[in-house]
């Protein structure tokens, strides 16, 4: 079986347990003729009635036989699982397909299919299929939906084979299983520029030189549809082939997103919690740069967590950008809380990189944590900050604020530092908060500027 294609695997025939087994799969009617038929052979011999002797017999008898039957039968079943989508988003709904396909020569009987999913993905499904020709095929399929990220196992399917009379039923496993990957709720976002941040791919602030100057011009061979004017004859006349001055190298635009892991800095849990919230936004916003073509990197508290990431992050372009995004989101689909208490290893690794746009989703902050935050945007071209605000996220609507609000000074640091800096209320839209520091930091550029003429 396998998830997004085909894969099978036999039933498990059940020649070991023996006699053990076979009784055990008697059902409460199989066992209640067994009683009875027990029962009516001592009455009868007590009483000496032949004929309700051989009433108990019978009664005793037909699950019996009707339990060495369904133990020796021998199907030879293949099953398909397909998951549609393999990856879904919190709160969608994925399809699960099966297929049961019947690879001997007899038909089977009556089938129930049973297939193993976690609680909190919905009911267990479970189907009746009639008797299978040899050779055929049955089909069905069912929904699961979580509200919850994770990681969760499908299967093994199980085949419950029973009798007509319903006497006797037995289990017989699949061994293989697949995984729903259920990824953080991904949100639009507006395509905003951040001042002083590059839009993307080639306009970005840092270019290697093309041409530093007539005796610095590193050349290349020709290729069909270079632009004749960039001919480069000295080296041409050098090299014997044609030659032309490279064009300018932009670098790719970086955009390193930190979110805040920390088990202290957040209270709460499910779906709506304050946490969920911190990466469904940087969730949003992985996948929002690397489609503008930013090389974007997660980074947490505890340092990068995303294997096979470079120095840079993840980069491309197409089926490339798609890989990149899916690879993030495995990782934020079981990232949970750490048990650091502070934000210094993030802080190492800002420290030894270079300029690019920084957005970070932090939770409650104190004044030391603060501190080492306002100090990570000294190696950034930009920097922006969603702060949840404690307060709104686990009070009620009608209680009394705290006196003297540590959470607006906590901002007020990270403003004075150079941040960008928002309070995210309790459901706060991301979109809204997104357009909103565009704003402010563009207000905030235009009054440099104005400072600066």
């Amino acid at each position: 079986m396998g998830a997004g294609g085909t894969g099978q695997a036999e039933a498990d025939r059940g020649d070991t347990g023996g006699v053990r087994t076979a009784l055990a799969g008697l059902t409460t009617r199989g066992r209640s003729f067994l009683a009875a038929g027990i029962a009516a052979a001592i009455c009868a011999y007590v009483l000496g009635q032949s004929d309700l002797l051989r009433v108990g017999l019978l009664l005793a008898a037909l699950p019996l036989i009707c339990a060495t039957v369904v133990y020796r039968t021998r199907y030879r079943v293949a099953g398909t699982r397909r998951l549609s989508p393999a990856r879904v988003p919190a709160g969608s709904e994925a399809r699960v397909h099966l297929r049961m396909d019947n690879v001997s020569r007899l038909p089977t009987g009556l089938l129930m299919l049973q297939d193993r999913v976690p609680y909190v993905l919905g009911p267990r499904p479970r189907f009746v299929l009639d008797r299978v020709e040899p050779g055929g095929r049955r089909e069905v399929s069912y929904r699961v939906r979580s509200d919850l990220r994770g990681r969760y196992p499908l299967g093994p399917l199980q085949l419950r084979l029973t009798d007509p009379f319903g006497m006797c039923e037995l289990t017989r496993s699949f061994s293989t299983f697949d995984t729903l990957t259920v990824i953080p709720r991904v949100d639009p976002l507006a395509p905003v520029r951040f001042s002083g941040e590059a839009k993307g791919y080639g306009d970005g602030r840092q270019r290697s030189l093309a041409l530093a100057g007539e005796d610095d011009v590193i050349p290349r061979g020709y290729r069909y549809g270079d632009d004749l004017r960039r001919v480069h004859w000295r080296s041409t006349a050098r090299y014997g082939e044609l030659m032309v001055r490279r064009e300018e190298q932009p670098r790719r635009s970086r955009c390193t997103v930190l979110l805040d892991t920390r088990g202290g800095a957040y209270e709460g849990a499910g779906p709506d919690s304050a946490f969920e919230w911190a990466v469904s936004g940087a969730a949003s916003v992985l996948v929002h740069m690397l489609e503008r073509g930013f090389s974007v990197r997660l980074l947490t508290d505890a340092g990068s967590v995303v294997p096979g990431e470079g120095a840079d992050g993840f980069a491309g372009t197409g089926q490339e950008t798609a890989e990149a995004a899916g690879l993030m989101m495995d990782t934020l689909a079981v990232i949970d809380h750490s048990d650091g208490t502070g934000l210094s290893r993030a802080y190492d690794v800002l420290r030894g990189g270079n300029e690019g746009l920084l957005v970070a989703f932090l939770g409650d902050l104190d004044e030391e944590q603060a501190a080492t935050v306002a100090k990570m945007s000294r190696r950034s071209g930009g920097a922006v900050a969603f702060v949840l605000d404690p307060d709104t996220w686990t009070r009620e609507a009608t209680d009394v604020p705290r006196p003297g609000d540590p959470h607006a000074e906590r901002l007020r640091m990270l403003r004075e530092a150079g941040w960008t800096a928002l309070s995210v209320p309790r459901g706060g839209p991301l979109n809204a908060l997104w357009q909103q520091a565009d704003r402010e930091r563009s207000g905030l550029a235009a009054v440099g500027g104005e400072a600066t003429r």
